[in-house]
């Protein structure tokens, strides 16, 4: 008899949930606008602003602004290849390099450095000897030990300082086109951009 007495009450209940989920459902305003072209949409989306606005102060949206963007770069260094991360930073770094070297040395010989950089950043090869191998192919007139030579003051010099070896380099060569350097001076000023494009690319490990 008990069961009896609840099978009504569980049969209206249900009726009712069924009534509310179809007023929900036909109801004539959506609850939220899924076309933003609606004119209704920009009303809706700037009361949720002020509503934001109230419960947030502008510090807290800030830091939960940069939360969400570290998080994002993160999730993007995932997907993104490795190989793509090192050609874009490639591709920029001679941009900048090319900024700087325009009236001294043609973009085709700092892309060639910046591209064999880019090669030889995960060899295991000592750092006098990936700039050796950066700087090689410019500078055919040149024997490897005496590359090695001039290459030691750079893969020796405090690491971090890179930009300084750059300046310093700058200093010691002539303002004067490439083809006007002696070779001494196109052979430092090779070393220095090497030097340089090594620190600046990601994930470079540099042996000792």
């Amino acid at each position: 008899m008990a069961s009896d007495q609840v099978r009504p009450h569980f049969s209206s209940f249900h009726a009712q949930a069924e009534r509310e989920l179809l007023q929900l459902i036909l109801q004539s305003e959506a609850s939220y606008p899924w076309n933003p072209a609606d004119p209704g949409a920009e009303a809706y989306f700037a009361e949720l602003e002020q509503e934001v606005a109230a419960s947030w102060s502008s510090a807290e949206l800030a830091a939960q602004g940069q939360a969400l963007s570290s998080q994002l770069e993160q999730l993007w260094a995932t997907v993104l290849p490795t190989a793509t991360i090192q050609e874009t930073a490639a591709q920029s770094l001679s941009a900048d390099l090319f900024g700087q070297f325009a009236a001294q040395v043609p973009k085709s010989l700092l892309d060639k450095i910046v591209g064999r950089a880019n090669q030889i950043i995960a060899t295991n090869l000592s750092l006098a000897d990936q700039l050796v191998q950066c700087v090689q192919e410019l500078l055919p007139e040149w024997g490897e030990d005496d590359l090695q030579v001039l290459a030691r003051p750079f893969a020796y010099a405090m690491r971090g300082a890179e930009t300084e070896m750059l300046e310093a380099a700058l200093r010691s060569v002539r303002c004067a086109a490439w083809t006007e350097l002696s070779g001494i001076e196109q052979a430092r000023l090779s070393l220095a951009i090497a030097r340089y494009a090594i620190a600046q690319l990601p994930h470079s490990s540099i042996p000792e």
